[in-house]
């Protein structure tokens, strides 16, 4: 199954400003990635190309990189994810700047049903969540903040809980 996936913001702010962002991503002031609610991405490194890392068990390798401009990770799992995801910055006007994060994969195997059954419905709220902190760090508020369905509530509850299962049995 091909997904093409984009979400993208208009900023009302500088391509730099907003490039700015991308160069942050996983550092200790990353103010893009929504990690106060959902896990954080990580790398083995600082932000760079051949750097591998991910965010919970979405794990990618830094493939491509220009400061400010674009970045692109492909993926390495969950198993059956074969393609990318990626930030790009473009300058509209010099006051204002699209964001816009593209994910471009091919299923197979399992992930031909869990990617629209669980981590589409996922990735689509946390990146709407990564949006609206862009918009922040824009210093504007979101025009529409983004909420979380139902069905997102309940597939983060259960999967708190299942969180929870395994972390007993491993200690027990």
């Amino acid at each position: 199954m091909g997904v093409y996936n984009v979400h993208e913001r208009l900023l009302a702010a500088e391509s730099d400003e907003v490039g700015a962002l991308i160069d942050g991503l996983a550092g200790a002031g990353d103010a893009l990635w929504p990690h106060h609610a959902w896990p954080a991405m990580r790398f083995d490194r600082p932000l760079s190309v051949g750097a591998p890392g991910g965010h919970g068990p979405v794990r990618y390798t830094v493939t491509s990189y220009v400061p400010a401009t674009w970045v692109r990770f492909t993926f390495d799992a969950p198993r059956g994810f074969e393609g990318f995801h990626e930030y790009t910055v473009t300058a509209v006007d010099e006051h204002h700047t699209l964001l816009r994060h593209t994910l471009a994969m091919r299923t197979r195997g399992p992930a031909r049903l869990t990617w629209p059954l669980l981590w589409r419905h996922l990735h689509d709220a946390l990146l709407e969540d990564s949006l609206d902190r862009a918009e922040r760090a824009a210093r504007t508020a979101p025009a529409r903040p983004a909420r979380w369905s139902r069905y997102v509530r309940l597939l983060r509850g259960a999967l708190r809980v299942a969180g929870n299962v395994t972390a007993i049995r491993r200690r027990g």
